[in-house]
This record gives C-alpha cells, structure tokens and sequence, in this order.
C-alpha cells in the first residue's frame, strides 16, 4: 500500500530524478521509491552482511537498467526486476528492525 509524503529535495535532485523517470518512462514517485529502496538495502546488508545476502549487486543493477535504457529486457522483465527489489528491501528492513531491537533489548 502506498501513502502519500510530501518531500523536499534539492533542485538539482530532483532534475535528476526527473531525467531518469522519462528515460524509462517511469513516474516520478517510483523512481525516488527505487532509488531508496536500492539505497537501504545495500545500507542495511552493511550494516548486517552476516544476515542480509544480495540478490543483486550494484554492478548487477546497472547492467539491468542499462538495458532497459537500450531496450534489450523487456518492460515486464525490468518491472520483474524492481518487484523482487521492493519485496528483498522490505525484507532486509524487517530484519534491520529485529536486530535492532536484539541491541537495544
């Protein structure tokens, strides 16, 4: 489920989130979901890499979205792709929050 936030960002951010959404003509607000969800995961398999295994490395993303960007995967396939990265950020955050709670107990 998705809920609406209002968030401000510099000019030049969001100029380039603007860029990217048009380049693979996706909207606005799933870029910036994109973009943090691939930043928390890696965030959090740092900060806890004996827990939280990638599926895919950065290398692997830029491969994906470099191939989108030419058309060589098809829209379903990348659209695949960014499901399992919601479903994996959803799970290492998960797991962020139990072993947060384990240090605090």
């Amino acid at each position: 489920m998705l809920k609406r936030y209002q968030v401000l960002m510099n000019e030049w951010l969001a100029d380039h989130i603007k860029k990217a959404a048009r380049k693979y003509d996706i909207s606005f607000s799933e870029t910036v979901r994109i973009l943090l969800c691939l930043e928390a995961i890696q965030l959090i398999a740092e900060a806890y890499p004996e827990k939280i295994k990638l599926k895919h490395s950065l290398k692997d993303v830029l491969r994906i979205v470099r191939q989108r960007s030419k058309n060589k995967i098809k829209e379903e396939e990348f659209h695949q792709f960014l499901s399992q990265t919601y479903f994996e950020t959803r799970k290492a955050i998960e797991t962020w929050e139990q072993e947060e709670k384990k240090r605090k107990g």
